[in-house]
């Protein structure tokens, strides 16, 4: 049977979702721990990659498992087997055909940063840190002209392996909140660093070193040279992937 797997974590310690060679990744640990409850290696499809570093609210995969266990009993069982900087919060048995990367309906981030004349270690973990002040304003209206299907050609860094750089952004909202500044963007699909890009390119328009009426010849120029920064993934956190769960559980 099929279940989705709706896991929380703290991606500091760990190399990203994908299970790769040089360190700890999340996938390892996830499936090390469902190996241990049924006795057998399982599979797991993520629905994002994510970077090393990067975090995630409500990061989704789905697995094919040998024996039913109560959606509200599985979490607690996993849960038992896995370290303090990962969880999950819920799962959900879905139809067969349910794939966790592939039947994404689309995904919403939040890049925090914060504006201080020193460093916070209490949100720094989650946050990045600038000593500049910046003008909100102009980071909506950068953030406004990146709606829409674009080529985000420019906004991916080298190393993508996607077969076009066409992407729709449904949205991108700037939000005060506290000592935070969000930035959040939501969006069919991402490429490569290209929400930690956006990110960097918002922060340059509050800056006030990017016009934001220049983020069209930006897209146009299919140049990653042009946009902003790609800032740490540290202040990078997948908050939602979205799916027609009456359509995927059982």
């Amino acid at each position: 049977m099929n279940v989705a797997l709706i896991t929380e974590y703290d991606g500091t310690d760990f190399v990203g979702f994908q299970s790769q060679k040089n360190g700890r990744a999340v996938y390892d640990v996830l499936s090390q721990a469902l190996s241990q409850i049924y006795k057998e290696e399982v599979h797991l499809v993520g629905c994002s990659r994510t970077d090393a570093g990067v975090h995630a609210r409500a990061h989704v995969s789905s697995v094919n498992v040998p024996f039913f266990i109560p959606e509200d009993k599985l979490p607690i069982a996993i849960n038992s087997f896995l370290p303090d900087d990962l969880s999950v919060r819920r799962a959900v048995y879905v139809n067969d055909d349910f794939n966790a990367r592939f039947d994404s309906r689309g995904k919403r981030y939040i890049y925090r940063l914060y504006s201080s004349s020193y460093r916070k270690p209490l949100i720094d973990r989650y946050a990045y840190h600038t000593t500049y002040k910046l003008d909100l304003e102009k980071m909506r209206r950068a953030g406004e002209l990146l709606r829409g299907e674009h080529d985000f050609a420019a906004f991916c860094a080298a190393g993508s392996t996607a077969a076009t750089t066409v992407r729709t952004v449904y949205s991108v909202n700037v939000f005060e909140k506290g000592d935070l500044i969000e930035i959040e963007v939501q969006g069919n699909a991402f490429l490569y660093n290209m929400v930690r890009i956006i990110a960097g390119t918002l922060l340059e328009a509050g800056y006030g070193k990017i016009d934001p009426e220049t983020i069209p010849q930006i897209l146009d120029s299919g140049d990653r040279r042009c946009a902003g920064r790609t800032l740490p993934p540290r202040g990078l956190t997948l908050e939602e992937v979205y799916y027609d769960w009456e359509k995927a559980k059982v």
